[in-house]
């Protein structure tokens, strides 16, 4: 057996195959395309579905993958033991209805023993039990002997999921040795002990199964096999785990390295590199496949691993960020068989950095909560209290310091806490309820999808919008309050279907048509344009004069002048896609739009704010192209012709057999089904009227065109005129005039802070003249009216200058609430005081809660009629304190 580095096996297992007449593909991303069934890849042949189920057709009937993946169910088990990872490679052949087992069977013993030259000896092979055609070839035609192939139940070889295509498998096992065994006489594969490493799965797709027990043969059984790259790494390279692989021990060593450390000479300090090492692979290759961190979805995973990384970074004593510097070595083991590494490398440093940046921001004032909450738990008399972890804190280490809960459970479980995510949970849907709520509210009341399903798929109606903004045409179906009707009068509305329609529905990000439609006998006025789930166009309507029948013959009208303000924000929208990868780069991905006769909104994928230099370059490129008066033009192919010629399709949209490809000139190519101008020029001018982030990794530039600009610049003319007049200067001056009154303010500012001070110095030797002598301690507890919390701090600092034996709880009432600030000075500090524990039961007594340090706390209180009863309390509060 000869040793082989990864990158080597990986060549060597691709070319076999290639060699076999096998398409070699790249790699899918990381993200399904139009799989809605998963997260993240998970396995060679989840990207290969739609042409195991016929959906698509393969470019070959042969194909050949090494495909990247990501598994995360066990992410917490992940450097607690060398077997987990969440990134792997993973190598496959498929067949799509052309060889079978007669041709895998040999191919696969041939890469094993004459390619990667596996000792024969140390081959074991497992069938299902039932499968004496697998058994024969193995036996029979390899020549295998029978006490080395396994036969095995459904559950381990049998590959099955629910209805559909399904058959049995045969793995191919690697002999580690009988010192890795559990010593049993009858250890073979399928035990589970270290002994047999499973290495390569052959599935024989040849049944069809109803879900209830029975199977069909398929006239055209597939293949699909999958080899774990780091497993055979492993067993070439003579190492126990994948984290001493060659690739990935040298991303071990960086860490190894930015810690100042050895990797196997502290069980607890290896936990942590295997963490970082595995973790930093998996974000590596998620951010180069455009997966940005957010709270939700993949983005959570990327988040959730990079945050976990960065913790663990901590516990190794790395100084300041250093992931997008670990994240090299990934790229460089990794970007010659993974290009796009390379290709994205400087963006995918910048998110890496960035999102750390975030964390590091937050992650000591979330472990410092974290921290006191745990003292806090451990000097609980209640054994309730002492072990589990409040889902309030929980919830807020997440929602505000940016801790997901996996990290703070795995920080619990180190000291044998347990989170309570009953009430986490109570909180998260009580969020996304806020959530679905708020998007409800900004639903579209006049449509719904249950109210038209009663209009089918057998409506037949045609779309002539492109050509025209008026059409004739005929009432195919009316429908007023969910039912069908053949009759609508003066002041009903209904939703009205025309066999034939110039308005647009929306789609694609442009909103509906708008319109009259004028009947022999009635107009119906229409207040929007939708489309059902069969694609037939649904005109929202109401009866603005007489009375209109079905099957009216009518004049079909669109707004012309909306659609075409409509259609100069939607053709200026593909410039500006395009001008912005021009400027910030090719990870420019539409992540949503919207598109009306009052500007365009454009979403898009982006690491941080775009600057203002960045848009004006944006703006003057867009409006470059405008003024170049490129032809609009539309052509039809099959959606693989129009990626052929690099389309970008748009965000959301699903797309038939037959596209629709239009070109802006050469500048842009792009699928869309959304009504566009015929030249560049008739857009006139654009201008971005606004940027700002809308999630995490989510950009939203917001700009108008044409006539809307006019209004824009007539609009921000008016405000500049209001603006000097107020501040009784010109136009051309408003811009020094502002800075010398901001100059003004300042100056006012420190006259009233230094005020604000004396006045908190008098106040303060006013109370201290009256306050209490508590063994030793001269405590005071007051309330003041007309102060702000920062006038009661700066009263706080007077008091613990000036008596550093004392204890003052000052307080006021606004609006019903209560605001409460406690410092205590060093001696009575070191006589036991402690400033957060005093203000946390004071403001208990005022239905609040708060804490702090030592030295100074503020709280607040929510019941301003027991803040008496709370000041007097302070006494004993704090004599029960005092040594």
């Amino acid at each position: 057996m000869e040793y082989m580095g990864l990158n080597e096996i990986r060549e060597k297992f691709l070319s076999f195959f290639e060699s076999k007449d096998h398409l070699r593909l790249k790699s899918f991303p990381l993200v399904p395309i139009n799989d809605k069934s998963l997260l993240l890849i998970n396995s060679g042949m989840a990207p290969l579905k739609p042409y195991f189920t016929g959906e698509k057709t393969p470019p070959s009937k042969r194909v050949t993958t090494c495909q990247k993946c990501i598994r995360t169910p066990d992410i917490e088990r992940v450097g607690k033991t060398a077997r987990h990872g969440t990134f792997f490679e993973m190598l496959g052949d498929f067949s799509f209805g052309d060889y079978f087992k007669n041709e895998i069977i040999p191919w696969a013993w041939e890469f094993c023993t004459d390619v990667m030259k596996l000792p024969v000896e140390k081959l074991y092979v497992t069938v299902y039990e039932n499968d004496d055609e697998a058994y024969e070839l193995w036996n029979k035609k390899i020549g295998i002997p029978e006490e080395r192939i396994v036969r095995l139940g459904k559950e381990d070889n049998f590959w099955e999921i629910g209805m559909g295509p399904c058959g049995p498998c045969s793995e191919i096992y690697f002999d580690r040795g009988e010192e890795n065994g559990c010593g049993k006489p009858d250890c073979k594969p399928g035990c589970d002990c270290d002994r047999f490493v499973e290495f390569w799965n052959l599935v024989f797709t040849q049944f069809d199964s109803d879900g209830a027990g029975n199977y069909a043969h398929l006239e055209h059984p597939n293949i699909d096999t999958g080899m774990g790259l780091e497993r055979m790494a492993c067993i070439v390279q003579g190492v126990d785990n994948l984290f001493e692989v060659d690739t990935i021990r040298r991303v071990i060593d960086h860490v190894a390295r930015l810690a100042h450390t050895e990797y196997k000479k502290d069980p607890v300090k290896d936990m942590s590199i295997r963490v970082i090492t595995d973790h930093i692979r998996s974000v590596t290759f998620l951010v180069s496949d455009g997966v940005l961190a957010s709270n939700e979805g993949r983005g959570y995973v990327l988040r959730k691993l990079l945050r976990r990384a960065a913790r663990h970074g901590k516990l190794l004593k790395i100084e300041g960020t250093f992931l997008s510097d670990l994240c090299e070595t990934v790229i460089q083991e990794s970007g010659e068989a993974y290009p796009e590494l390379i290709e994205k490398r400087d963006f995918i440093k910048k998110v890496i950095s960035m999102e750390e940046e975030r964390f590091i921001e937050t992650i000591d004032s979330g472990m410092a909560l974290l921290d006191s909450m745990i003292a806090e738990m451990q000097e609980s008399s209640d054994p309730k209290k002492k072990h589990i972890f409040s889902g309030d804190t929980a919830f807020k280490l997440y929602d505000t310091y940016g801790f997901p809960l996996d990290l703070t459970r795995e920080i619990l479980e180190e000291k044998g806490i347990v989170v309570d995510e009953v009430r986490f949970e109570e909180l998260m849907e009580k969020q996304r309820e806020m959530g679905r709520a708020n998007r409800a509210a900004m639903d579209d009341v006049s449509w719904s999808a249950n109210s038209m399903s009663d209009i089918g798929e057998d409506i037949e109606f045609k779309f002539v919008g492109y050509e025209t903004f008026a059409a004739d045409a005929k009432v195919a179906v009316m429908m007023k309050d969910g039912q069908k009707v053949d009759v609508a009068q003066e002041g009903d509305s209904v939703l009205v279907v025309l066999d034939t329609t110039p308005f647009y529905a929306e789609g694609g990000g442009q909103v509906g048509d708008v319109g009259i439609i004028n009947a022999p006998n009635g107009v119906l006025t229409v207040r929007d344009t939708k489309k059902t789930a069969f694609g037939v166009h649904v005109h929202i309507c109401s009866v603005s004069e007489g009375t209109v029948f079905k099957d009216d013959s009518v004049r079909a009208i669109v707004d012309k002048e909306i659609r075409l303000k409509t259609m100069r924000n939607h053709s200026v929208t593909h410039i500006m896609q395009k001008a912005l990868k021009e400027m910030l780069g090719d990870h420019i991905t539409q992540s949503g739009s919207y598109v009306d006769q009052y500007r365009t909104r454009f979403d898009f994928t982006h690491f941080s704010p775009v600057t203002k230099e960045e848009l004006h370059k944006v703006e003057r490129r867009v409006n470059e192209i405008i003024m170049e008066g490129l032809p609009i033009t539309f052509s039809y192919m099959s959606i693989d012709e129009a990626k052929a010629i690099g389309a970008t399709a748009d965000f959301g949209e699903k797309y038939g057999d037959v596209v629709r490809v239009v070109n802006m000139g050469d500048y842009t190519i792009d699928l869309c089904g959304g009504t566009h101008l015929d030249n560049t020029a008739k857009v006139g001018l654009f201008k971005i009227v606004s940027e700002a982030s809308v999630a995490a990794g989510t950009r939203r530039i917001e700009a108008v065109t044409g006539t809307n600009v006019l209004e824009f610049l007539q609009r921000a003319e008016n405000e500049i005129a209001e603006a000097a007049g107020l501040l009784k200067t010109t136009p051309q001056d408003l811009v020094q005039r502002a800075h010398q009154v901001v100059q003004e303010m300042k100056d006012n500012s420190k006259i009233i802070e230094k005020l604000s001070s004396r006045i908190a110095n008098m106040q303060i030797v006013d109370m201290l003249n009256v306050s209490k002598d508590i063994k030793g301690v001269n405590v005071v507890a007051a309330k003041l009216d007309d102060v702000d919390m920062d006038t009661m701090r700066m009263m706080g600092d007077a008091a613990k200058e000036r008596v550093p034996n004392g204890v003052a709880v000052i307080s006021t009432v606004k609006d019903g609430k209560v605001s409460l600030l406690c410092v205590c000075g060093k001696d009575t500090i070191a006589r036991g005081a402690h400033a957060g524990k005093i203000i946390k039961a004071v403001a208990s007594i005022c239905g609040g809660g708060g804490g702090g340090r030592p030295d100074s706390a503020t709280a607040g209180g929510k019941d301003a009629s027991k803040l008496e009863a709370a000041l007097e309390a302070v006494n004993n509060i704090v004599s029960d304190m005092i040594k």
